[in-house]
């Protein structure tokens, strides 16, 4: 269970402040937890909303909304705007937006947004970027310089596979990219990238799939964004091919959390593969318009040798 010490952060306890409450939100923990949007464990993008900043937005694949923090809101004079659905890891509830004017990232240049406000605290971060802002996009992440970039993509034949990388196919599920080039001992799964998440999350199909062959499971408690708490249990799989790339002892965080009912996914195996084992990778490409995923791999490496 190595690994787990490392991905455990401290939450600080400060109350704070900004926008009051609002329905569907819980206050920040008193406690240490391991959150699901450890800034630490990822990386941030530059964003001006308006003519304000740039404030460091954290880039998260597997939510369907942009998500500025309440405290950012308050300091820009956001106005409100109505309570909207949104799913986190936890559960989906109402919560307030606000309405931010414009929000530039790179290449990005986005109209008005009508952006859930939550906890700073809770989201590790002045904002995260949803996929409704990445959509047509190709988001890049470099481990090797530790550099994260967005650009516009546009649809074309399926890119050349170069230096060895590992391409994959996905289908696309409300923006969100599933990737289905995922195997068990030969048996398909589901698989989504998601940068937003700090560990690996499994449901509970893909869990009994596995019977007999985990390793002991450590139970853990998990904060999403809306502050919300669960307990997972945290183990590692012994072997698992995603496009050819072979992953040897993966820590997994088991919970029927709530994006595998969102995009169709309780009752077949699936898994949300988070940071921790993105950063295996030197590098890794998620291109929204052309569905596709890349891994870089290390240099010298081989797929089977993760």
């Amino acid at each position: 269970m190595r690994g787990i010490t490392a991905l455990v952060i401290a939450i600080a306890a400060a109350a704070p402040g900004g926008l009051p409450a609002r329905q569907g939100e819980v206050p920040p923990p008193a406690e240490n937890t391991l959150a699901f949007d450890d800034s630490a464990q990822r990386m941030t993008v530059p964003v001006t909303i308006g003519t304000t900043g740039p404030f460091p937005f954290i880039i998260d694949t597997g939510a369907e909304r942009t998500v500025i923090s309440r405290e950012l809101a308050a300091t820009l004079g956001l106005s409100p705007g109505p309570d909207v659905r949104m799913t986190a890891m936890t559960g989906t509830s109402n919560v307030g937006t606000v309405v931010i004017p414009s929000l530039n990232v790179s290449n990005i240049l986005s109209q008005r947004i009508e952006a859930p406000a939550l906890y700073s605290i809770n989201l590790g971060a002045p904002g995260m970027l949803g996929i409704d802002t990445l959509s047509g996009h190709a988001l890049s992440i470099d481990f090797e310089t530790n550099s994260m970039t967005v650009r516009p993509s546009t649809k074309r034949k399926r890119a050349p596979v170069l230096n060895g990388d590992i391409v994959v196919r996905a289908r696309s599920v409300y923006g969100q990219l599933i990737v289905t080039q995922a195997y068990y001992k030969g048996r398909r799964i589901s698989v989504i990238v998601d940068t937003g998440s700090s560990v690996s999350m499994g449901n509970s199909v893909l869990r009994a799939r596995m019977r007999g062959e985990l390793k002991a499971a450590q139970p853990i408690t998990l904060t999403s964004v809306t502050g919300d708490r669960l307990t997972a249990d945290y183990t590692q799989v012994t072997s698992l091919d995603i496009g050819g790339v072979t992953f040897n002892h993966l820590p997994i965080a088991f919970s029927d959390v709530a994006p595998f009912r969102r995009f169709g996914l309780s009752n077949e195996p699936a898994l949300l593969l988070g940071m921790d084992a993105l950063r295996l990778f030197r590098k890794v490409e998620v291109d929204f318009a052309n569905r596709e995923v890349r891994f870089a791999l290390p240099r010298g490496s081989r797929p089977d040798a993760f």
